[in-house]
This record gives C-alpha cells, sequence and structure tokens, in this order.
C-alpha cells in the first residue's frame, strides 16, 4: 500500500467520522436522544470540536496526498527512464 493510498484511506474515514460527529451534535442540539449522549459524558462542543477536528485531518491528509502524488508520479518516470 502507498502513502498516497493510506493517506487517501485516512482522509475518507475522518470525513466520514467528521459527519456521524456532525449529525450527532445536531440531535444532540435539537434534543433528540440527549440521555443517550448525556450518559456517554458526550456533550455538543464536544462533539463538535471532534468533528472539526475530523475535517482538519481529512483536509490534510487529502492535501498531503495530492502534494505526494505528484512527487512519486515523477520519481516512477525517472526510474522506469
Amino acid at each position: 500500500m502507498s502513502h498516497v493510498t493510506r493517506l487517501q484511506g485516512i482522509g475518507r474515514v475522518t470525513y466520514y467520522v467528521g459527519w456521524i460527529a456532525l449529525a450527532c451534535g445536531g440531535l444532540v442540539h435539537l434534543h433528540i436522544a440527549t440521555n443517550l449522549f448525556l450518559a456517554m459524558s458526550l456533550s455538543k462542543r464536544n462533539l463538535f470540536e471532534a468533528s472539526v477536528i475530523c475535517f482538519l485531518i481529512c483536509i490534510a491528509s487529502e492535501f498531503r496526498a495530492h502534494t505526494l502524488g505528484g512527487s512519486e508520479t515523477s520519481t516512477d518516470v525517472k526510474r522506469v527512464a
């Protein structure tokens, strides 16, 4: 598994985890399933912070994957030549 594939996988997973955390935060904000999240000691702020962190990790992983993707293709061409 190459670095680019691994970074894209991390980006994809954190993207979906971020959306799940954001949806759960929305449920707590609308007072739907509030007792469930309070039982797990998760507040609206914790869920929002988790979603923001996941989205930042996703952006960083995808940006790095695109940056490395361009450099890896140029090194592969040099090796073949």
